[in-house]
């Protein structure tokens, strides 16, 4: 079905067409930077924060990618923002990846760096990863989703990342947590994850540990070992890695979904039956 050119696509081609313009490389801007220009730009209305999440080179050349979460009475958002390299501009939008196998690159770097819990046949021909923080509430609300595409596509192979966002307090607690139970069981794992997710609004910084340890007891593991394998500094270090391997491949909030490396970021905004195409489609390639 033909689409109209959004305005993010057509801030995009502006952004491509700046940057064919300055011939620099790209120079980051500075956090200081970053923080005056949110200033300017929300600092109208006070229930308005954000924070800075990263600030790199953009795999599109010439720009710099600078991800902010911005938190506001309607909840967390996290926004791109392209700056081209005279600092001079900034757009917003997704820089998508082209050419006649366009997702394939991001599919490799998946397939040879997760590390998350995995189910479904090692040869299926469509791979979903998830990258998710059991602390956040889209990613509640985006599990029947996942699993509905799980069910309705039973070959899939599903993987399980986690991402735990930094504003979130007691989110990386529960990666801990998850990735030593998905060590130790499989099926404990899951359940865990949907107990966290049933228990989300019940969880605080304060009671983390009592609430994730019960969780893990009724998932059919032992929430004092758990706990104590959480505190390990390997396990913190597996948790990370997860997390910078979202970094590399573009994630920027969550849950944010790849089928066979495309990545889907809004997943509760995007129609049932386009995921569920997606996920077809890379089957039937693979026959």
């Amino acid at each position: 079905m033909y689409r109209p050119l959004t305005l993010a696509s057509i801030l995009l081609l502006a952004a491509a067409t700046l940057a064919a313009q300055d011939k620099t490389s790209a120079v980051l801007p500075s956090e200081d930077t970053v923080n005056s220009f949110m200033a300017q730009t929300f600092g109208y209305d006070s229930s308005i924060t954000w924070k800075i999440v990263s600030i790199k080179p953009s795999e599109a050349e010439g720009l710099a990618e600078v991800v902010v979460v911005i938190t506001s009475p309607k909840g967390q958002q996290g926004t791109t923002l392209y700056v081209t390299a005279g600092g001079k501009h900034a757009l917003t939008g997704e820089i998508l990846p082209f050419g006649a196998k366009p997702y394939a690159s991001t599919h490799e770097v998946l397939s040879k760096g997760v590390n998350g819990v995995a189910k479904g046949p090692e040869k299926s021909p469509v791979t979903i990863v998830e990258f998710s923080d059991l602390q956040c509430p889209h990613c509640k609300e985006s599990q029947p989703i996942v699993d509905k595409l799980l069910a309705d596509e039973p070959n899939a192979r599903f993987v399980f990342q986690q991402y735990p966002l930094p504003m979130h307090n007691w989110a990386e607690k529960a990666a801990s947590y998850a990735d030593c139970i998905g060590r130790s069981s499989k099926d404990a794992f899951f359940k865990f994850v949907q107990g966290t997710y049933d228990e989300q609004a019940n969880i605080t910084e304060s009671n983390a540990d009592e609430r994730l340890s019960a969780i893990a007891d009724k998932s059919g593991v032992k929430g004092r070992d758990i706990a104590a394998c959480a505190a390990k500094p390997d396990t913190k270090s597996r948790v990370q890695k997860s997390v910078e391997l979202g970094q590399a491949v573009g994630v920027t909030g969550t849950p944010t979904l790849f089928i066979n490396g495309r990545r889907i970021a809004n997943v509760s905004g995007t129609p049932y039956e386009i995921l569920k195409g997606i996920v077809d489609f890379g089957a039937k390639q693979g026959q």
